[in-house]
C-alpha cells in the first residue's frame, strides 16, 4: 500500500503546482508564483521562450498591468516516473484590457499546458512547460451590467499583491 499512497501524494502535489500557477497570477502573488517553476525550467509560450525564472518575472510584470485576470486549469492528468512526471491540462484564461473608445474589453483564451515536473529535495515544480493556444474570443466587459442594486455581487479589484482577501494556502 505504501508505494500506491506515495503515488497519490505525488500526483496531488503535481496538481497543486499546476493550480497554483493561475491562482498566484490572479492574486498578483509574485513570491507564490516563483514556487511554480524551477528557475532553470524550459518554458515555451510562443511569445516567450526561456527559463522559469525569466518567465515568472516577465508574466508577473504583465499581470500587474492588467485590470482583471482569471485563470483556470482543469482536467489535470499526471503520469509519474519516480521523481519526474508528465502532466497535461486544459486552461482557460481571461484578461481585461483598455478598449478603444474607453472602458474595458475582455479576451478569453483556451489552450493546453503540456508540462514536465521534477521533484527536487521533496518539492515538486514544473521543469518544462509548453503552452498551446486552441482558441480565443474577445467581448466587451459586462461586469458592471451583471451587478446592480437588485443583484449585488462582490467584485474584486486586485491591482497589487497583498490583497486583504488573499489567503496563503
Amino acid at each position: 500500500m505504501e508505494p500506491q499512497l506515495q503515488e497519490l501524494l505525488d500526483k496531488k502535489a503535481c496538481e497543486e503546482v499546476i493550480h497554483r500557477y493561475g491562482r498566484t497570477q490572479d492574486w498578483l502573488d509574485d513570491e507564490g508564483h516563483s514556487t511554480v517553476f524551477w528557475p532553470d525550467a524550459d518554458v515555451d509560450f510562443g511569445f516567450f521562450k526561456g527559463s522559469g525564472e525569466d518567465f515568472v518575472t516577465t508574466v508577473m510584470a504583465h499581470e500587474h498591468t492588467v485590470p482583471r485576470r482569471w485563470h483556470l486549469c482543469t482536467s489535470v492528468m499526471v503520469q509519474l516516473d519516480g521523481d519526474t512526471a508528465k502532466a497535461e491540462c486544459y486552461g482557460i484564461a481571461v484578461g481585461a484590457s483598455e478598449a478603444n473608445g474607453g472602458g474595458l474589453q475582455d479576451t478569453m483564451f483556451g489552450g493546453r499546458y503540456l508540462d514536465e515536473l521534477e521533484k527536487r529535495n521533496g518539492e515538486w515544480r514544473i521543469s518544462k512547460r509548453t503552452y498551446i493556444l486552441d482558441w480565443s474570443h474577445q467581448f466587451p466587459d459586462a461586469l458592471e451590467q451583471a451587478t446592480g442594486a437588485d443583484f449585488d455581487l462582490h467584485v474584486l479589484s486586485i491591482t497589487d499583491g497583498g490583497h486583504p482577501m488573499y489567503r496563503r494556502l
